[in-house]
């Protein structure tokens, strides 16, 4: 796989709908857990560890071949949260309408038409040529990049110390990418689980999740 293709799935322009989900942050600034750069580490560093982890085990296992109506009820089964599923699954038909569009030649009717986002870009990797820890590692890389860009956005971050604060997570990043290829990861946070289904209760949010 090459080096720019890498890079496309990483981008955040990636037209598959991520730029409306925030990761959870926004309820997470409501609440008053995210209020600066301090506590916003201390949150990324939380989605990193759990979900970004959980998502690059999915996305690296079917890279490396897992079946992906297999991978996708397994994902199912790691994410407790209804909204949170849904999240990603509308994420992933963004995917998928992409993955038609840039690889036409090839059939992903078994992927369905709501797969989850990780079984996607398992997919996607897989056919491209990537390998699995650098599967994992974009997933891991725009868990963080999709909610620090969402809280920069909401709490009028400097883009400066955002930027910086990324930066300083990347050792995490790539240790919580090798470590997704190990196995299919089976870990939750209950508050990040609270966090998505009480964004669906509140009136007007400016994200999606």
């Amino acid at each position: 796989m090459g080096l720019s293709t890498l890079f496309a799935l990483a981008d955040s322009r990636l037209p598959t709908g991520g730029h409306v989900h925030s990761g959870g942050v926004e309820e997470a600034i409501t609440s008053g857990l995210v209020r600066d750069t301090v506590t916003l580490d201390a949150f990324l560093r939380r989605r990193i560890r759990t979900g970004g982890l959980v998502a690059a085990s999915i996305a690296a296992a079917v890279c490396a071949g897992l079946d992906v109506l297999v991978a996708d009820a397994e994902t199912d089964a790691r994410t407790p949260s209804p909204a949170a599923r849904l999240a990603s699954r509308a994420q992933g038909r963004g995917m998928v309408r992409l993955a038609k569009h840039s690889w036409p030649e090839h059939d992903w009717s078994a992927l369905g038409v709501r797969p989850h986002q990780p079984v996607v870009l398992g997919r996607v990797a897989a056919l491209t040529g990537a390998s699995a820890t650098e599967t994992a590692t974009v997933v891991v890389y725009t868990t963080m990049t999709g909610t620090a860009t969402a809280a920069q956005r909401l709490l009028a971050l400097d883009p400066s110390d955002v930027a910086t604060l990324t930066i300083r997570l990347a050792d995490l990043c790539d240790a919580t990418a090798h470590a997704a290829t190990a196995t299919l990861a089976s870990l939750s946070d209950p508050l990040l689980d609270v966090l998505a289904q009480r964004h669906t209760e509140r009136e007007r949010p400016l994200f999606a999740s």
